[in-house]
Protein backbone atom coordinates (compact mmCIF):
# COMPACT_ATOMS: atom_id res chain seq x y z
CA UNK A 1 0.00 0.00 0.00
CA UNK A 2 1.38 3.56 -1.13
CA UNK A 3 1.20 6.65 1.24
CA UNK A 4 -1.77 8.65 -1.44
CA UNK A 5 -3.28 10.60 1.67
CA UNK A 6 -0.51 12.35 2.15
CA UNK A 7 0.74 13.22 -1.14
CA UNK A 8 -2.05 15.68 -1.64
CA UNK A 9 -1.61 17.52 1.80
CA UNK A 10 1.17 19.59 2.91
CA UNK A 11 2.10 20.61 6.78
CA UNK A 12 2.15 23.13 9.15
CA UNK A 13 4.22 26.17 7.40
CA UNK A 14 6.29 25.66 10.58
CA UNK A 15 7.04 22.52 9.66
CA UNK A 16 7.46 23.15 6.10
CA UNK A 17 10.13 25.37 7.39
CA UNK A 18 12.20 22.98 9.29
CA UNK A 19 11.87 20.26 6.10
CA UNK A 20 12.82 22.95 4.06
CA UNK A 21 16.20 23.87 5.71
CA UNK A 22 16.92 20.20 6.39
CA UNK A 23 16.65 19.73 3.08
CA UNK A 24 18.41 22.71 1.76
CA UNK A 25 21.54 21.65 4.75
CA UNK A 26 21.96 18.07 3.07
CA UNK A 27 22.13 19.75 -0.20
CA UNK A 28 24.93 21.84 0.97
CA UNK A 29 26.92 19.30 3.13
CA UNK A 30 26.48 15.97 0.43
CA UNK A 31 24.74 17.12 -2.59
CA UNK A 32 22.37 15.49 -3.18
CA UNK A 33 20.26 14.90 -6.25
CA UNK A 34 17.09 16.74 -6.70
CA UNK A 35 15.42 13.61 -6.94
CA UNK A 36 17.16 12.42 -3.34
CA UNK A 37 16.07 15.82 -1.77
CA UNK A 38 12.77 15.25 -3.06
CA UNK A 39 12.06 11.80 -1.08
CA UNK A 40 13.76 13.41 2.03
CA UNK A 41 11.24 16.15 1.50
CA UNK A 42 8.42 13.64 1.34
CA UNK A 43 9.03 11.18 3.76
CA UNK A 44 9.35 13.83 6.26
CA UNK A 45 6.19 15.66 5.41
CA UNK A 46 4.14 12.56 5.30
CA UNK A 47 5.28 12.37 8.99
CA UNK A 48 4.92 15.74 9.56
CA UNK A 49 0.94 15.77 8.40
CA UNK A 50 0.38 12.66 10.22
CA UNK A 51 1.70 14.64 13.59
CA UNK A 52 -0.38 17.64 12.41
CA UNK A 53 -3.76 15.57 12.55
CA UNK A 54 -2.94 14.66 16.16
CA UNK A 55 -2.88 18.74 17.33
CA UNK A 56 1.37 19.06 17.06
CA UNK A 57 4.44 19.55 14.95
CA UNK A 58 7.83 18.06 14.75
CA UNK A 59 9.75 19.59 17.47
CA UNK A 60 7.25 18.32 19.63
CA UNK A 61 7.47 14.83 18.65
CA UNK A 62 9.17 11.90 21.48
CA UNK A 63 9.74 8.70 21.04
CA UNK A 64 6.09 7.33 21.92
CA UNK A 65 4.70 9.67 18.68
CA UNK A 66 7.90 8.03 16.78
CA UNK A 67 6.57 4.58 17.79
CA UNK A 68 3.10 5.36 17.12
CA UNK A 69 3.76 6.13 14.05
CA UNK A 70 5.62 3.21 13.36
CA UNK A 71 3.04 1.12 14.46
CA UNK A 72 0.32 3.20 12.23
CA UNK A 73 2.29 2.32 9.12
CA UNK A 74 2.42 -1.14 9.61
CA UNK A 75 -1.29 -1.38 10.52
CA UNK A 76 -2.01 0.44 7.38
CA UNK A 77 0.10 -2.61 5.56
CA UNK A 78 2.66 -0.16 4.43
CA UNK A 79 5.96 -1.74 3.02
CA UNK A 80 8.39 -2.42 5.52
CA UNK A 81 11.09 -1.51 2.90
CA UNK A 82 9.31 2.10 2.53
CA UNK A 83 9.33 1.87 6.78
CA UNK A 84 12.69 1.34 7.06
CA UNK A 85 13.65 4.07 4.51
CA UNK A 86 11.91 6.46 6.28
CA UNK A 87 13.21 5.86 9.60
CA UNK A 88 16.43 6.07 8.44
CA UNK A 89 15.35 9.42 7.09
CA UNK A 90 13.50 10.53 10.34
CA UNK A 91 16.90 10.07 12.30
CA UNK A 92 19.07 12.35 10.05
CA UNK A 93 16.11 14.89 10.88
CA UNK A 94 15.97 14.44 14.03
CA UNK A 95 20.31 14.49 14.69
CA UNK A 96 20.09 17.72 12.62
CA UNK A 97 17.51 19.30 14.82
CA UNK A 98 19.87 17.90 17.96
CA UNK A 99 22.44 19.55 16.57
CA UNK A 100 21.38 22.70 15.63
CA UNK A 101 19.45 23.17 19.75
CA UNK A 102 15.97 23.05 18.40
CA UNK A 103 15.53 20.26 20.68
CA UNK A 104 17.11 18.56 23.83
CA UNK A 105 16.73 14.87 23.26
CA UNK A 106 16.91 12.50 19.94
CA UNK A 107 13.12 10.80 19.90
CA UNK A 108 14.67 8.40 17.20
CA UNK A 109 17.74 7.31 19.61
CA UNK A 110 16.14 3.85 21.06
CA UNK A 111 13.95 2.91 17.82
CA UNK A 112 14.69 -0.39 16.05
CA UNK A 113 14.57 -0.67 11.90
CA UNK A 114 11.29 -2.81 10.90
CA UNK A 115 12.52 -6.49 10.35
CA UNK A 116 12.55 -6.21 5.80
CA UNK A 117 11.93 -10.15 4.43
CA UNK A 118 14.03 -10.62 1.33
CA UNK A 119 11.51 -10.56 -1.66
CA UNK A 120 10.13 -13.35 -3.65
CA UNK A 121 11.69 -13.61 -7.19
CA UNK A 122 9.26 -12.92 -9.70
CA UNK A 123 8.33 -15.95 -11.54
CA UNK A 124 5.91 -17.53 -14.80
CA UNK A 125 3.59 -20.11 -13.88
CA UNK A 126 3.96 -23.54 -15.87
CA UNK A 127 1.32 -22.44 -17.97
CA UNK A 128 3.20 -19.48 -19.11
CA UNK A 129 6.17 -21.22 -19.57
CA UNK A 130 4.27 -23.44 -22.11
CA UNK A 131 2.73 -20.39 -23.84
CA UNK A 132 6.58 -18.04 -24.28
CA UNK A 133 8.27 -21.85 -25.32
CA UNK A 134 5.30 -22.21 -27.93
CA UNK A 135 5.10 -18.70 -29.23
CA UNK A 136 8.12 -18.65 -31.78
CA UNK A 137 7.63 -19.84 -35.29
CA UNK A 138 10.04 -22.74 -35.67
CA UNK A 139 10.04 -22.40 -39.36
CA UNK A 140 12.04 -19.22 -39.38
CA UNK A 141 15.95 -19.90 -38.35
CA UNK A 142 15.58 -17.06 -35.93
CA UNK A 143 12.53 -18.58 -34.17
CA UNK A 144 13.66 -22.04 -34.06
CA UNK A 145 17.16 -20.26 -32.53
CA UNK A 146 15.06 -18.40 -30.16
CA UNK A 147 12.87 -21.84 -29.30
CA UNK A 148 16.12 -23.55 -28.43
CA UNK A 149 17.39 -20.60 -26.11
CA UNK A 150 14.24 -20.54 -23.93
CA UNK A 151 13.87 -23.96 -24.10
CA UNK A 152 17.51 -23.92 -22.51
CA UNK A 153 16.97 -21.24 -20.42
CA UNK A 154 14.09 -23.39 -18.86
CA UNK A 155 15.09 -26.23 -18.82
CA UNK A 156 18.93 -25.64 -17.46
CA UNK A 157 19.08 -22.48 -14.81
CA UNK A 158 21.69 -21.25 -16.95
CA UNK A 159 21.80 -17.43 -16.45
CA UNK A 160 21.50 -15.17 -19.68
CA UNK A 161 25.14 -14.24 -19.34
CA UNK A 162 25.91 -18.14 -19.61
CA UNK A 163 23.48 -18.91 -22.15
CA UNK A 164 24.07 -16.42 -24.90
CA UNK A 165 28.42 -17.09 -24.22
CA UNK A 166 27.97 -20.55 -24.83
CA UNK A 167 30.58 -22.43 -26.95
CA UNK A 168 29.18 -25.43 -29.06
CA UNK A 169 32.62 -27.39 -27.23
CA UNK A 170 30.71 -27.15 -23.91
CA UNK A 171 27.83 -28.32 -25.28
CA UNK A 172 27.79 -32.57 -25.30
CA UNK A 173 24.55 -33.65 -26.58
CA UNK A 174 25.67 -37.13 -26.55
CA UNK A 175 25.72 -37.25 -22.80
CA UNK A 176 23.33 -34.76 -22.12
CA UNK A 177 25.46 -32.10 -20.43
CA UNK A 178 26.72 -28.41 -20.82
CA UNK A 179 30.04 -27.25 -19.25
CA UNK A 180 28.60 -23.80 -17.66
CA UNK A 181 31.69 -21.53 -16.89
CA UNK A 182 29.59 -19.12 -14.26
CA UNK A 183 30.52 -16.17 -12.23
CA UNK A 184 33.90 -15.76 -10.80
CA UNK A 185 34.95 -18.20 -13.69
CA UNK A 186 33.32 -21.50 -11.78
CA UNK A 187 32.30 -24.29 -13.95
CA UNK A 188 29.86 -26.72 -13.22
CA UNK A 189 28.38 -29.66 -15.39
CA UNK A 190 24.47 -28.99 -15.56
CA UNK A 191 22.50 -31.74 -17.14
CA UNK A 192 20.16 -31.27 -20.08
CA UNK A 193 16.75 -32.50 -20.15
CA UNK A 194 15.47 -34.78 -23.32
CA UNK A 195 13.28 -31.48 -24.29
CA UNK A 196 16.79 -29.58 -24.65
CA UNK A 197 18.66 -31.97 -26.16
CA UNK A 198 16.32 -32.66 -28.95
CA UNK A 199 15.58 -28.73 -29.71
CA UNK A 200 19.23 -28.70 -29.30
CA UNK A 201 19.88 -30.96 -31.98
CA UNK A 202 17.71 -29.29 -34.78
CA UNK A 203 18.91 -25.86 -34.00
CA UNK A 204 22.46 -27.21 -34.69
CA UNK A 205 21.17 -29.19 -38.09
CA UNK A 206 18.45 -26.93 -39.35
CA UNK A 207 19.59 -23.22 -38.28
CA UNK A 208 22.73 -22.43 -37.25
CA UNK A 209 24.11 -23.60 -40.53
CA UNK A 210 21.64 -20.73 -42.05
CA UNK A 211 23.00 -17.94 -39.46
CA UNK A 212 26.46 -18.46 -40.24
CA UNK A 213 28.16 -15.62 -42.39
CA UNK A 214 31.32 -16.72 -42.41
CA UNK A 215 33.98 -18.84 -41.04
CA UNK A 216 32.49 -21.32 -38.04
CA UNK A 217 32.72 -19.17 -34.60
CA UNK A 218 32.89 -21.04 -31.85
CA UNK A 219 29.58 -19.39 -30.51
CA UNK A 220 26.96 -21.80 -30.60
CA UNK A 221 24.11 -19.45 -30.50
CA UNK A 222 24.12 -17.21 -33.23
CA UNK A 223 22.88 -13.26 -33.99
CA UNK A 224 21.17 -12.68 -37.36
CA UNK A 225 24.71 -11.34 -38.53
CA UNK A 226 26.17 -14.40 -37.47
CA UNK A 227 28.02 -13.20 -34.31
CA UNK A 228 27.44 -13.91 -30.68
CA UNK A 229 24.03 -12.20 -29.30
CA UNK A 230 24.37 -9.92 -26.72
CA UNK A 231 22.29 -9.92 -23.31
CA UNK A 232 20.08 -7.09 -24.22
CA UNK A 233 19.36 -8.49 -27.97
CA UNK A 234 18.23 -12.32 -26.20
CA UNK A 235 16.24 -10.28 -24.07
CA UNK A 236 14.39 -7.76 -26.16
CA UNK A 237 13.54 -11.35 -28.01
CA UNK A 238 12.20 -12.69 -24.78
CA UNK A 239 10.12 -9.78 -24.38
CA UNK A 240 8.63 -10.06 -28.00
CA UNK A 241 7.54 -13.74 -27.51
CA UNK A 242 6.19 -12.96 -24.13
CA UNK A 243 4.10 -10.55 -26.17
CA UNK A 244 2.94 -12.87 -28.88
CA UNK A 245 2.17 -15.25 -25.83
CA UNK A 246 -0.23 -12.71 -24.44
CA UNK A 247 1.78 -12.82 -20.55
CA UNK A 248 1.10 -9.51 -19.57
CA UNK A 249 3.40 -10.44 -16.26
CA UNK A 250 6.27 -8.21 -15.49
CA UNK A 251 9.22 -10.09 -16.62
CA UNK A 252 12.97 -9.39 -15.44
CA UNK A 253 16.02 -11.16 -16.80
CA UNK A 254 16.25 -13.69 -14.37
CA UNK A 255 12.73 -15.20 -14.84
CA UNK A 256 12.77 -17.98 -16.27
CA UNK A 257 15.78 -19.24 -14.49
CA UNK A 258 13.55 -18.61 -11.01
CA UNK A 259 11.04 -20.47 -13.01
CA UNK A 260 13.21 -23.34 -13.28
CA UNK A 261 14.44 -23.35 -9.93
CA UNK A 262 10.81 -22.87 -8.26
CA UNK A 263 8.99 -25.53 -10.47
CA UNK A 264 11.46 -27.76 -9.52
CA UNK A 265 10.82 -27.32 -6.27
CA UNK A 266 7.27 -27.26 -6.11
CA UNK A 267 7.76 -30.64 -7.89
CA UNK A 268 9.57 -32.14 -4.84
CA UNK A 269 13.15 -31.13 -5.89
CA UNK A 270 15.96 -30.95 -3.35
CA UNK A 271 17.41 -27.62 -2.15
CA UNK A 272 21.18 -28.87 -2.42
CA UNK A 273 20.27 -29.84 -5.83
CA UNK A 274 19.22 -26.87 -6.67
CA UNK A 275 21.64 -24.90 -5.51
CA UNK A 276 24.22 -27.26 -7.72
CA UNK A 277 22.23 -26.41 -10.79
CA UNK A 278 22.77 -23.00 -10.38
CA UNK A 279 25.18 -22.65 -9.47
CA UNK A 280 24.99 -20.85 -6.24
CA UNK A 281 28.34 -20.66 -3.95
CA UNK A 282 25.97 -20.81 -0.55
CA UNK A 283 22.84 -22.43 0.04
CA UNK A 284 21.24 -19.28 1.62
CA UNK A 285 21.22 -18.01 -1.81
CA UNK A 286 18.93 -20.53 -3.12
CA UNK A 287 16.59 -20.82 0.36
CA UNK A 288 14.55 -17.57 -1.22
CA UNK A 289 13.25 -19.99 -3.22
CA UNK A 290 11.71 -22.42 -0.77
CA UNK A 291 9.63 -18.98 0.51
CA UNK A 292 8.17 -19.48 -3.61
CA UNK A 293 7.81 -23.01 -2.99
CA UNK A 294 6.18 -22.66 0.58
CA UNK A 295 3.87 -19.67 -0.74
CA UNK A 296 3.05 -21.88 -3.32
CA UNK A 297 1.47 -24.60 -1.02
CA UNK A 298 -0.21 -22.06 1.47
CA UNK A 299 -2.00 -20.66 -1.78
CA UNK A 300 -2.79 -24.30 -2.57
CA UNK A 301 -4.29 -25.16 0.95
CA UNK A 302 -6.36 -21.97 0.66
CA UNK A 303 -7.64 -22.65 -1.70
CA UNK A 304 -8.56 -26.33 -1.98
CA UNK A 305 -8.76 -27.31 1.49
CA UNK A 306 -11.86 -27.59 2.95
CA UNK A 307 -10.67 -25.02 5.91
CA UNK A 308 -7.93 -23.51 3.99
Amino acid sequence: MTDRRFRARVPKVEDQALVQDYVRALWLERGLSDNTQASYRQDLNQFACWLNDRGYGLLQADAADLQAYLSWRIAEQMRASSTSRQLSCLRGFYRYLLRDELITTDPTLNLTNPKVGRALPKSLSEADVDALLLAPSIEDPLGLRDRTMLELLYGSGLRISELVGLEQEQVSLRSGLIRVIGKGDKERLVPLGDESVEWLARYLKGSRPLLLTSGNPATLFLSRRGVQMTRQTFWYRVKHWAQVAGIDKPLSPHVLRHAFATHLLNHGADLRAVQMLLGHANLSTTQIYTQVATHRLQQLHQQFHPRG
